[in-house]
């Protein structure tokens, strides 16, 4: 069973770019398809981005296409998610999670069985 523990949030100023990582522990980042997770203050869980076992195919939410990247390090046994162009639209709380089942939708949170503690974004205008 993994555990996850995100860090590298903090306040921003729009425009500037920020990276979270989330470090896995008690498994390999490679035996799971995992992905990022956001939810704004009053706002329901929205999918950002995932990435598949090996790291070769991702998914990402049209809010974020194009400015952020999502990758796994197998090295340092951690998921990262490069931010860049930050709005105050991007002002959140970012999870990551970690699902060993590989098929069905990624952008689905119900399919994600691990989850990290979460990690504040606040970008300023």
């Amino acid at each position: 069973q993994v555990q996850l523990v995100e860090s590298g949030g903090g306040e921003v100023q729009a425009g500037e770019s920020l990276r979270l990582s989330c470090a896995a522990s008690g498994d390999t980042v490679n035996n799971y398809v995992m992905g990022w997770f956001r939810q704004a203050p009053a706002k329901e869980h929205e999918f950002v981005a995932a990435v598949s076992l090996n790291g070769g195919t991702t998914d990402y939410a049209d809010s974020v296409k194009g400015r952020f990247t999502v990758s796994k390090d197998r090295a340092t046994n951690t998921l990262y998610l490069q931010m860049s162009g930050l709005s105050l639209d991007d002002t959140a709380d970012y999870f990551c999670a970690a699902t060993t089942v590989v098929s069905g939708s990624w952008r689905q949170i119900e399919l994600y069985q691990y989850w990290g503690q979460g990690t504040q974004v606040f970008v300023s205008s």
